[in-house]
């Protein structure tokens, strides 16, 4: 709830972290979480249970920076998770926010108007270069989006996209380099040994 201190009602704050893979999002979000700890305030952390690729209880980045996180199935166990903490909980950090459904907008903006301040970090296109799940809507209604870059590894420019590898058509496919590379726009193939007009196999929200 908001909360009056030195006179003045306390506002809560959307920050969203956002851009291809290996450009640093889950670094930037580590790094926010850490500097709220420094500054004494009350952190919590959250990721979906698909993404289990470096650490079962914590988000970790591929530079191997690491902080305590609760892995939750959906966007329903995630707000039980919350509400049991709050509202002791002044910071909420949620890492690969593109796995979970459309309700987390409306979670989002429920915590902010209860003054919480929510960094969340997640992939904003597919594969395909097409936005990814709820996170367009999420840096609608941010009051900060950073959009990082990644290095192309073909030529070398900033890379705002990431490219699968392979022909595998579904959507989600937990992986990093060997599955997935970043690529600037002009290096860009989302179609790549794809077989000609095959559709996605969409998996259900989590």
């Amino acid at each position: 709830m908001n909360a009056l201190k030195s006179g003045r009602v306390e506002v809560g704050r959307i920050e969203v972290i956002t851009g291809p893979m290996f450009s640093g999002k889950s670094e930037e979000l580590i790094r926010r979480l850490k500097r709220a700890r420094i500054a004494r305030q009350r952190v919590a952390c959250f990721k979906p249970d698909i993404d289990l690729r470096y650490h079962r209880t914590a988000i970790a980045s591929h530079s191997a920076q690491t902080h305590e996180a609760v892995t939750v199935p959906n966007v329903s166990h995630l707000r039980q998770a919350l509400y049991q903490q709050l509202p002791d909980v002044e910071v909420i950090g949620i890492d690969e926010a593109q796995f979970f459904d459309a309700s987390i907008v409306q979670l989002t903006g429920e915590l902010v108007h209860l003054g919480k301040r929510i960094i969340i970090a997640g992939l904003d296109t597919t594969f395909t270069g097409d936005p990814f799940g709820p996170i367009p809507a999420l840096m609608a209604i941010a009051d900060e989006v950073t959009k990082l870059s990644a290095v192309c590894i073909v030529c070398g420019s900033p890379a705002i996209h990431t490219q699968r590898l392979g022909a595998s058509r579904e959507l989600v496919v937990v992986g990093a380099a060997g599955i997935y590379e970043a690529r600037c726009r002009a290096c860009f193939r989302p179609y790549l040994d794809a077989p000609e007009n095959e559709q996605l196999d969409l998996p259900e929200a989590i």
